[in-house]
Order: structure tokens, then sequence, then C-alpha cells
């Protein structure tokens, strides 16, 4: 079965996604789904981290950014959450989440308005 992801050649960064109408995103991962949150829908991106002490595992965290987004709103990070063997691994993992996994989480990571 042919995959639908395409890794980044070993040893390369990993690419931000190509230009276009979502260019100006504030993050530079792939894109995983949009959901809907208290009444708003977020994009929901994984984003690589390299670490240098482990070079054979790839390491992704969650980005989570209001569709409608103000001036003053950041993106709402987790920590790096999947730990797996290759790229094609950790997209595979990251899709797994459905949206009861992804709004949990978007809750624990959001600032308290203030």
């Amino acid at each position: 079965m042919e995959s639908q992801f395409s890794p980044p050649p070993p040893g390369s960064p990993i690419p931000a996604p190509h230009g276009g109408a979502g260019s100006d995103r504030l993050s530079t991962g792939q894109h995983l789904t949009t959901f809907t949150h208290e009444g708003r829908f977020w994009d929901v991106y994984l984003e690589f981290v390299e670490d240098s002490l482990r070079p054979a595992s790839c390491r992704g965290r969650l980005c989570f950014v209001p569709t409608d987004q103000a001036g003053h709103e950041e993106p709402a990070r987790t920590t790096v959450i999947i730990i797996e063997p290759t790229y094609e691994e950790a997209m595979v993992r990251a899709g797994g989440f459905d949206q009861h996994h992804l709004s949990a989480m978007l809750r624990s990571v959001r600032k308290a308005p203030s």
C-alpha cells in the first residue's frame, strides 16, 4: 500500500508548508485537521521538533490556531507528545486523534482569558 505521507530525506530539516493562501500561518507544521471547539474553528498542525540527542526519532507537538485569530492571539502548542521512529509513523499517530482528544489537549494548553 502506498503511503499518503512523503517524509523528508534523512538528515534534512522538516520542510515548511508550501506557500499560497496559508503562507502567512503562524505554524510551519503539517496541517492535520480543522475542528470546532467552543464555537470556533481551529486548525491543528503537527510541528516536528529536532532533538540532537535522539536524531533517529521523530518528535512532534500539536499547534492549535483559531481560523478567526485576533491580532493579540498566539497559537497554543502542546509539549512534545509524539515520539515515533519515523516521520510517517508520527504523522499516522497524530492523525489518529479524534475531536475529543484534540479538544482536551486544546483546553489543557490554552491560556485563561485575563
